[in-house]
Formats: C-alpha cells, sequence, structure tokens
C-alpha cells in the first residue's frame, strides 16, 4: 500500500508539473501534500524524493520542496554541449557498427513509438533522452553515457513541459532515420541526422505556453 500511495503522489504531482498546473518554483509543502492525499508526511517525502532524483523538484536545507525551475538560457546550454559531443559520439559509433548494436537502438526506437502512440508522456521523455546515453553504453564508453544522461536529465524538466506531442513524433521518426544511417555505416550522413535532430528538438520547444498556478490545492485538484 505504501509503495502505491509513494507512486499515486509522485504521478499525480508529475501530471500537475508537465501540465502546467504547477509553477516551476511553487512551494510544495509536506503538510499540505500530506492532508491532500490523505498520508503521512513519511510517505510525502519519499515522493518528493523520487522526483528530486528525476529534476523534477529541489530539496532545499531548511527550506523544503520546490518545482524545479531549469531556464531557457540553460537548455539552450545543454543543447550547445550535448551537439559537441555526439557529433563525435556518432562518427565513432560508426566505426564500430555490428549487428547487435543495430538491433539494440532498434529495440529501443520501437519502445519510443509505443510510448508515443500511448500518449505516456513522461515515459516518452524518458526513452527519447535514453536513445542518446543507450549509443555511448553501446559504445563501451561509461564516462560518456553518465555524462549524456547528466545533461539530458538536467533538460528533462524544460523538455517534460515543452514538447509537443508533435515534436515527439518527430524525435521518434528521426532516432529510426540516424539508426539507418548508422547500420549503412554513413558517417557523414548519420553525423547530419544527428545535428539537425538535436537542432529539431530544441526548435520544438516552445515556451510561450500559458502560466501555470501558484495554487497548490487548485493544481493538483484538475
Amino acid at each position: 500500500m505504501e509503495h502505491s500511495s509513494t507512486h499515486h503522489i509522485v504521478a499525480s504531482l508529475t501530471r500537475a508539473i508537465v501540465e502546467h498546473r504547477l509553477h516551476p518554483g511553487t512551494k510544495l509543502a509536506e503538510q499540505k501534500l500530506a492532508d491532500h492525499f490523505g498520508v503521512s508526511r513519511t510517505l510525502v517525502r519519499q515522493a518528493l524524493f523520487q522526483l528530486s532524483q528525476n529534476r523534477l523538484i529541489r530539496l532545499e536545507p531548511a527550506r523544503g520542496a520546490f518545482v524545479a525551475s531549469p531556464s531557457v538560457d540553460e537548455a539552450k546550454q545543454v543543447f550547445a554541449v550535448r551537439r559537441m559531443l555526439e557529433i563525435e559520439m556518432t562518427r565513432a559509433f560508426v566505426q564500430q557498427v555490428t549487428p547487435s548494436k543495430i538491433k539494440a537502438l532498434r529495440e529501443h526506437v520501437a519502445q519510443e513509438r509505443q510510448a508515443v502512440d500511448n500518449q505516456d508522456v513522461p515515459g516518452r521523455t524518458e526513452l527519447l533522452g535514453d536513445f542518446h546515453v543507450r549509443m555511448a553504453e553501446l559504445m563501451g564508453n561509461q564516462v560518456l553515457a553518465e555524462l549524456l544522461r547528466e545533461l539530458i536529465s538536467r533538460c528533462a524538466l524544460i523538455t517534460l513541459m515543452y514538447q509537443s506531442t508533435n515534436a515527439a513524433e518527430h524525435s521518434n521518426e528521426e532516432h529510426a532515420e540516424i539508426v539507418k544511417a548508422l547500420a549503412a555505416k554513413d558517417a557523414d550522413l548519420a553525423v547530419r541526422l544527428m545535428n539537425d535532430h538535436l537542432q529539431h528538438v530544441e526548435e520544438g520547444l516552445t515556451f510561450d505556453r500559458k502560466l501555470p498556478t501558484n495554487d497548490l490545492s487548485l493544481a493538483l485538484s484538475s
């Protein structure tokens, strides 16, 4: 029961953040949340910790939990660094392509497609980001995989909040095209597709959505 309660709180808060019902910077008071969900503050604390692991909220010592508020500038900087790293990663990947690596990437792209079709917003965001980490893992470069995971998680809230379903579908299609170019060992095409893809993801983030509310009860009751 405890696990399902924690899961329910995490899911409700994630949905409120993703659907723009909770404003970045909103304080998430433990007692208010405990009253709202009818659970103990311990369970609320567990849920908030999980959300902080996902970078959706930030925990501040002696101040409490707040909805994370990554800036548009931060997103742009993350994409700039990702381009530097991933262009070279794509070129290197072509040098060590094997049928099993291509099979693993194709399976990943199929999972993305399913999440997009099911309109699973948190799931598709995670899978679309993980495609890039998966490439690094398949190359056996754990340092690169960790760097990319860190960069992508810094951008996760921005992507969750600002990427449309249409843009997510395009990302999935572009991943499929990148895998085709990798399978064909066409380094120039793969690099061009990866560069275009990262640019499209960045351009597909719309920063002019309607302003959400700071009222916790109102946000969670929708």
